[in-house]
Parts: structure tokens; sequence; C-alpha cells
């Protein structure tokens, strides 16, 4: 068949697609490949015809504007692309398919004459000429693009491909696992280098940088400010207050007070007269004023449910599972992570108490006159916040202002407010492992050192005031000579029905002192009985020197029984001139030497504990081949307990002391069993080896022998366990060796006991400063 037979006008796309077919059917490649080049000849030739036969047939449009002509090259232009995309699609992926083939040339037969028909009349000039070369080059990449698409996508839906894609989405799947283990990675890679910062923070030797003098204590200080409770959350409506047996729904505020009275009813508190009239009086002055029309007797008023309610929440939470309870832990830490440290001269130190004390029924030490008064809420607009001037200011919680905002740094708070019970400021301070507070205590040690080389001269000068014609310097002077004797704190005058009834040296009354010239063959014996600090009772029974009790018996004289004064004070009481420890203060600056009220007390704690340390490094050193590390321990224990015995460091017995010294009592009979069973079989295997004499019988009498050492051993550290928790039953250790003994001392006396035997964690972080400082030749 030969094209040039062709009748008619017939398309470039008839002619090619006429000549591929005769060629495929002879089967000659190289015939197909000229035809193929005259096609394309053709094909370049065929739309200047077109051109030409369109401008023929619309004459009648050559009054359009320049746009609109504009406007139709491009369209002609595009529907052009378009149809030499479809036609390449169609060359390259469907030559098998004659079928489609044919199809496909009808529809490409009838879309071009679409097109011819609708070329505009103007195409021929020179621009439209370089515009369809231009589409031209364009096309052929188009099609090539668009045709490595379709084959592309063919290729993936077929059934032989589909596992090949599979397995490409499963290494996508797979890279993508990749990608977030490696980011788990790196977060943790943070999270240790976070926690690496913070565990060199919390070893930063600040002790080596030394300390400036300015009375600055900080160059800068950032942090999140205090954490505000939560606000109050109604109890159900199914528990119920009542009143005279009568049903009350009370206001918000007053039912969160009754819940505070609720939580403590079965506590000792509520059964006291002082709490209960405290109470009711500040929960009536929160109520409506129909509310206290109607409660008026606390006798009347029902909390039973109230307090049943809260029982069981407490039983709830006991109950909570393992997982339960990691939640809040870490709901905890994440808070503790967020308020509870800040940025001190750019190290991150801990803060001590950042949670702002809840509303509360107010208890006090002993009997406190203001027992069960309301401890009200804290608001934002209370707190008062001290923060750097460069850094930003804590921001307040939501629809609340800070009280004010201040940048001193000679202070170490970081936010104060005023509570309403007893008009105390309270402050957030740092953790007592941080840089201020270690440099307070190793300040307050270095002075109470100081005060070391003086105490010789205030002593002489005190014993010559007893004889001093002022009744004042008496006075000072045998207030000091208790201080020192009997390290009895200054004390101070305090305003009546406000406190406790707690007294100090300066501030005994007559009733508190009772003098004997003659008790169990001992001399001018002094009988002290008061409450002191915490109100814990102080009763001693101490001779003193002749002087002393001569001066006092003058003090006491004509004063009644309350210690109403009709000429002169007793010891530094009612003074004439109204200052008892500031007169104590004045003496002691005038003598080159500190303080009396905390230093001397700190002073006078510190040498009798090295000496009862020096005593125990002797015994150590005489006895330390016989003495097991319990007994250095014991040891060390005793040599404080005597130190806090003398000031009166006392506690009430722990509510569980009976049932750990039962539990330690059990081990014990346990182990003394134990111990006469191993003995039994030692002497058995003894009599054993002596019958046979051989290895085995050896190695059985060898191991017999090591039980029975391990078991004297293990018998004799429960003997002492428990008697170090019997001496310590009312002895508040603590208290002394950590506040008042010279971290130092514990730390030079040691004698191959380790610093892990006689500090816990949190009290080695709290003297890092002392156990780095400290060698074994440090003496107070």
């Amino acid at each position: 068949m030969n094209p040039e037979h062709t009748e008619g006008h017939v398309d470039a796309k008839t002619k090619r697609k006429r000549i591929s077919s005769e060629s495929r059917e002879d089967g000659r490649s190289n015939e197909r490949k000229k035809n193929r080049k005259m096609d394309r000849n053709k094909k370049e030739a065929d739309p200047v015809a077109v051109e030409r036969q369109a401008h023929v047939d619309n004459k009648d449009n050559n009054n359009l504007s320049s746009n609109q002509e504009g406007k139709q090259e491009v369209d002609w232009c595009r529907s052009q692309l378009t149809l030499k995309t479809l036609k390449a699609d169609k060359v390259k992926h469907h030559r098998s398919k004659t079928s489609r083939k044919e199809q496909q040339g009808k529809e490409d037969q009838e879309e071009q004459q679409r097109l011819f028909s609708e070329q505009p009349a103007n195409s021929l000039n020179s621009k439209s000429k370089r515009k369809s070369k231009d589409f031209k080059e364009k096309n052929k990449k188009e099609r090539r693009r668009s045709g490595n698409a379709r084959n592309q996508k063919e290729k993936d839906q077929s059934p032989k491909n589909k596992s090949t894609n599979e397995k490409k989405g499963k290494k996508e799947n797979s890279e993508k696992e990749k990608l977030k283990k490696k980011v788990k990675l790196e977060e943790r890679e943070d999270k240790r280098l976070k926690d690496k910062d913070i565990k060199e923070d919390s070893t930063w030797k600040w002790w080596e940088e030394g300390h400036t003098s300015d009375g600055r204590k900080w160059s800068s200080l950032e942090h999140r400010g205090p954490l505000i409770p939560p606000p109050y959350e109604p109890i159900p409506s199914n528990v119920n207050f009542y009143y005279n047996g009568e049903l009350v729904k009370l206001s918000l505020t007053a039912e969160e007070v009754a819940t505070f009275y609720a939580k403590m009813l079965d506590h000792e508190y509520t059964t006291k007269p002082v709490f209960q009239e405290n109470f009711f009086t500040d929960w009536r002055e929160e109520m409506t004023s129909d509310e206290r029309a109607l409660i008026r007797k606390l006798s009347k008023c029902d909390f039973t449910e109230i307090n049943k309610y809260f029982l069981l929440k407490a039983e709830e939470r006991k109950a909570l599972t393992k997982e339960q309870k990691k939640v809040l832990k870490e709901e905890a830490s994440q808070l503790t992570e967020e308020y509870g440290f800040c940025v001190l001269d750019g190290h991150r130190e801990k803060i001590g108490n950042f949670r702002v004390e809840p509303p509360g029924l107010f208890r006090g030490r002993g009997e406190h006159p203001k027992m069960g008064k309301l401890k009200k809420r804290i608001q934002p607009e209370d707190i008062t916040i001290n923060c750097s001037r460069d850094f930003k200011v804590p921001a307040a919680p939501e629809g609340h202002r800070w009280k004010k905002v201040q940048h001193d740094d000679t202070v170490t708070w970081l936010a104060s407010w005023v509570e309403n019970v007893q008009g105390n400021i309270k402050y957030v301070m740092l953790n007592p492992s941080s840089k201020l507070k270690g440099e307070k205590d190793w300040q307050k040690y270095e002075v109470a050192r100081r005060l070391k080389e003086k105490v010789e001269t205030i002593r002489r000068r005190y014993r010559e005031d007893w004889k001093d014609r002022e009744m004042k310097n008496r006075q000072r002077g045998v207030a000091l000579y208790f201080i020192d004797k009997l390290a009895l704190r200054a004390g101070n005058e305090k305003e009546e029905s406000e406190t406790a009834d707690t007294v100090g040296c300066c501030s005994l009354r007559v009733e508190h002192i009772r003098l004997v010239p003659l008790l169990d063959g001992l001399e001018n014996v002094v009988e002290f009985d008061f409450l002191g600090k915490d109100s814990i009772r102080y009763y001693n029974k101490v001779p003193v020197e002749a002087r002393v009790f001569k001066n006092l018996k003058l003090f006491m004289e004509n004063k009644d029984p309350d210690g109403v004064s009709e000429q002169a004070p007793e010891p530094g009481h009612a003074r004439p001139d109204g200052q008892g420890v500031q007169n104590l203060q004045r003496f002691h600056h005038s003598a080159g030497a500190a303080q009396p009220d905390h230093l001397w007390y700190t002073h006078t704690q510190n040498t009798p504990s090295e000496i009862h340390l020096r005593a125990v490094c002797v015994y150590v050193c005489v006895c330390s081949a016989d003495m097991s590390l319990e007994e250095k321990v014991l040891s060390y224990n005793r040599a404080n307990r005597a130190v806090a015995i003398l000031c009166n460091h006392q506690r009430a017995a722990p509510k569980t002391f009976e049932k750990s010294m039962q539990l330690l009592k059990d081990k014990m009979s346990q182990k003394e069993q134990q111990l006469e069973t191993a003995r039994k079989e030692l002497k058995t295997a003894q009599k054993e080896h002596k019958r046979e004499q051989s290895d085995r019988t050896r190695r059985l009498v060898e191991k017999k022998e090591a039980a029975v050492k391990r078991l004297e051993e293990q018998l004799k550290k429960l003997c002492l366990q428990m008697t170090d928790r019997e001496e310590n039953k009312v002895i508040a250790l603590g208290t002394s060796k950590l506040n008042y003994l010279d971290p130092r001392i514990s730390v030079a006396w040691k004698f191959n006991v380790p610093i892990e035997k006689i500090y816990n964690k949190t009290h080695r972080d709290k003297f890092a400063w002392a156990i780095d400082m400290t060698d074994d030749t440090f003496t107070f």
C-alpha cells in the first residue's frame, strides 16, 4: 500500500500509522527506520499546510484583536501539546495491540480535525511558526516523561512486580523505624548529657572560688517561681454535712474549711478546747450570713461522712497499682524538674521548698495558744519574687500577678510571703546542698572557731561580773555562766498569748528555778524545769559554784511565784534596761567575740564533741584490732549523743519504736537458734574429723567454723543495732549532728570508717565542702 495514493486530505498521523503497520507486517527493520524518518519529515511539513488551510477557512476572523489572537494561539498550542503527548504515549506503550492502535488513531484523527477547524486565521505569521517549533521540542521531552511515568505505573501494577513493591514498602517502613530509633537515641543522649551537667553542677566546688566581701550573695539568679497549690475540689454530692441532725449544704468556702477539720477528726488535736474554739471562730468568718445564723455550736456539727470519705480516698491511694503509682511519681518528678531547680551564677542548683504551703489548720508545737486557727490560701498576689534583673521574671499563674518583683542580690531567698496566723514571713530557699547554704554553714563554723580563742577572756570577765556592784552586770555574768556550762539557748522576750510559753536563759522566771542547798550529797544545786525550743521540756539538776548560787538567791528575793519583780529581776528577765540578749551581745562585742545567741551555742557543742571523739580515737587506736565497723560507728554515735543530751535535743519516742524493737528481738532469737545449731554441727564435724582424719572431714570442719563465725558476727551486729536504737529512743541525734557540729570534725575522725556510715547521701551533698577540704590533721 503506497502512501502517495491516499485520497483527500490525510493527516500526518494516519500516514505514519500506515507505514509503520506495513513495516511490521514485512518484518524488515531497516525499512521501518526509513519510513519513520519519512514520517518525521512529513510531520514537520504538515503543520504549515494545515495552517494555510485554516487561514483560508477563517478569513472572516481577521478582525480579532491582538489580545484575542494571542490567547487563541496559546489555546491552540496547549491542545497541540496534549495531542502530541497522547500520540507519544500510544506509540510507546501500545504498539503490540493493533485494535487499540486503530481505535486511538480514529480518536486522534477526529481530535486533530476539530483542532484544525478551530485554528486562528492569522497563525501563519512568524511568531506562531517559532512557537510551533518550540512546542515540538518541548513535546518530545513531555512525551518521554509521560511515557516513562505510564510505563512505571503499568509495571508497578503488574502481578510480577507486586512482591517487589511490597519489599520496597517494607524497606521504606524499616527506614522510618530506623529514623524513629535514631530520634529516640538522640533524645536519650540529650537527657544523659543533661543529667551529666546536673551531676557536674551538684559537684560544683564553689568553696575553691572564694567569696566576695561586698555583701552580694549572687550575681545571677533565675527560677520559675513557687508552685501554687491547686484550687479546692468540692466533695461529691452524696457526702453530706449535718448540723443538729439535719442536712446542710455548705458554700464552697465553708465546705473547704470543714474538710480541714474532718480530716483531723481522729487526731488528738480535735479533742483540745483551744483547738476547737480557734477553729470554730475562724470557720464562722468564712461562712455566709445564713450559715452563721444556723451553725452556732461546734458540738452539734457532724463531720462523720466527710471523715469517712477522706479515709476511703486514703485507702484508695494505698491500693493503687504499681503502674498507677509510677504515673503519679513521674508527674511529681516533672513538677520537681520544672519548679525544683534554679540557675545560680550559671550553675543549676536545687531548691529546698518550692511548694507554697496549702491551706489548713494551724497545729503548732506543744500547747500553742493559736492551734486550730485557719491558715488561709496563699495567692500569687501575696507573693514577692526575687530574681536577677537581666533574666525573665517568672510568669504568674493565668489570671494572677505577683505582689512584687525585686532584684536584691544581698538576700538568699527566691520568693516570700506573710502567713496569716502568726504574721511570720515564709521564704522559698535553696536546698541545704547549695552554695548559699554551704557558705552560710562554713562561715558559722569559722566564726565559732574564732570564738574559741576568746573563750578564756570571756569566762574571766563573766566571773568578775558576779561580784559587780551593778545588778545588771551580775545578771549578765550568771546568764553567760549557764549558757557556757549547760549550753542553754539565750532566749528572748515574746508577746504573751501569741506564742507557746517557751523560754531561754534570758527569759527564765522564778517558777522555772528551784534552789536546793544540799541534794544527794551535792551542795548548791539548781533545779531547772521549763519548756525550751519547740516546747521540749528541759529538766535538769545541776550543782553550781557558790557565788552563782548566792546571786540566784539575791535575784529571786521579793518575787512572787508568778515572777513579778518588786526590786531585782531574776536572771535575765525583766531587765531594768529592757535589754537581755542585746546586753549579752554588747558584752561579747566588747570582748572581741561573736554574738552569743547561736554562735556560742555552736561553739559549746563542737568543743565537747571534739573532746569525745578524740577519746573515741584513742580508744579505737588501742582496741582497733578487736573493734568491728559497727562498734566504731556506735562509739561515734555515743560521742554525738553526749552532746545532744547536753543541749537537750530530745524528741518523742517514734510511734513504730516498739514494733521495730520487737522485730529486732525476733531476728536476734532466730540468729541465736541458728548459731546454736551451727555449733552443734561443728562439734559433730570435729568428732568425725578426729576419727577419719581425711581431707573431706577437714573441709567440712572449716566450713562449719566459717558458718559459726559468720553467725556470731551477725548476732553481734544486731545487738549493737538494738543498743544504738534504745539509746537514741528520745534523743534527736540529727539536730546537733547536722546543724551545730562542724562536719570537718567528723570527716577528720574516720579510722577506716567509710564516710557513708557517718553521713547518708543527702548529708554528704550538704557537707561536700567539708569532705573535700578536710584532712586527718583538722582540729576545731
